[in-house]
């Protein structure tokens, strides 16, 4: 029986099935390091959201009679928001997103390949609207931890938001602000003369959401999909650069430092920018399907996640920064379409001659 899908089709050797197992793969490092430094408790939140989103679409296929679980894409929404929460949130919360995020956001619009948005990326902005204050509480890391288990706004990302107008450098407002570091980043720190505070985020020893806090391995994840060709480099390396730039030219202009003196390097591996930059901003359905497309949305994102992390009240600005690009993804693929096979374009006098 031959089964016809919404468009757009892919003529591609890989499947759903096996891309969404790459993405799993690609993502599992980083959510195990985080189990590492957080513990027990963050290992059954990940699997508290990957039951619940699988729960939930079981229930659905049953109804709707079709067996979904075997495209694995709510294996990835449950893991991917597992690994948005903080490592000590209640478990009903994750519960709660994973169910706003397979039903209302997926299956309420008809499905795989028909979702408006990243399934996951909305079901975490519905928990942090609906839950700010516990949204915004971070465990420290074992490696950190000196006596305090819980801190509210403890990321490094938090507490420079806090005090951007100080006229103070990111590090000595962190260090102000007694955000710890480890060892690790204490030692790199004074041999080679960096932030220590990048040294942690980039490695994963920063307070944080669970599968957030290591920039290293969300990047070596997202450079192993783009080898496989799952995604393409075009959504990354477009969003990173165009935050960076923005960030580097204005991003000192509240904290005082003027134009061009801009923090880069602590930003771009702090919050949930690379988490959200290799695997929810290239989610195949939401993104636009051609190449200039591809770039105009990435921009979009990186313009987007500046504007709230630097003027707005939010700390982190990543996930409203591409549900609002989610949104205007039909447009620019309106734009932007791909020229018909075998078409030429008419000379200009036989233009003028029709009209």
């Amino acid at each position: 029986m031959l089964n016809v899908r919404i468009s757009p089709h892919d003529h591609d050797s890989i499947s759903t099935d096996k891309a969404m197992l790459y993405v799993v793969f690609a993502l599992l490092p980083a959510a195990i390091w985080g189990c590492v430094m957080f513990g027990f408790r963050a290992a059954v939140v990940l699997v508290v959201s990957i039951a619940s989103s699988l729960l939930t679409e079981w229930l659905l296929g049953k109804i709707n009679q079709e067996n979904t679980l075997r495209d694995y894409s709510a294996l990835v929404t449950g893991l991917l928001i597992g690994m948005n929460m903080p490592p000590s949130i209640p478990f009903l919360i994750p519960v709660l997103a994973s169910v706003f995020a397979i039903f209302i956001v997926k299956w309420t619009f008809g499905g795989l390949g028909c979702n408006w948005a990243n399934p996951a990326l909305a079901g975490r902005i519905f928990v942090f609207f609906s839950f700010s204050s516990l949204m915004s509480k971070f465990s420290l890391p074992w490696p950190l931890k000196s006596g305090a288990e819980l801190v509210s706004s403890a990321t490094p990302l938090s507490a420079v938001k806090m005090e951007i107008t100080s006229g103070l450098g990111s590090e000595a407002i962190l260090s102000s602000a007694n955000v710890p570091v480890s060892g690790i980043a204490s030692s790199l720190s004074a041999s080679l003369g960096i932030n220590p505070y990048f040294v942690d985020e980039f490695l994963g020893f920063a307070g944080g959401c669970i599968g957030e806090v290591s920039a290293l391995l969300l990047i070596l994840g997202g450079l192993f999909l783009i080898y496989k060709k799952v995604i393409t480099w075009r959504i990354p390396v477009c969003y990173l650069a165009s935050y960076a730039l923005l960030q580097w030219i204005f991003g000192g202009v509240r904290g005082g430092t003027g134009l061009f003196g801009g923090a880069v390097l602590l930003p771009l591996v702090s919050g949930g920018l690379m988490l959200g930059a290799f695997f929810m901003a290239t989610d195949w359905v939401t993104t636009p399907t051609t190449a200039k497309g591809e770039i105009i949305f990435a921009l979009g994102c990186g313009f987007f996640t500046f504007i709230i992390r630097c003027f707005g009240s939010l700390a982190e600005g990543v996930s409203l920064a591409i549900l609002l690009m989610n949104m205007v993804s039909p447009t620019i693929d309106r734009f932007c379409k791909a020229k018909k096979f075998g078409y030429v374009k008419p000379p200009k006098k036989e233009k003028e001659a029709k009209a």
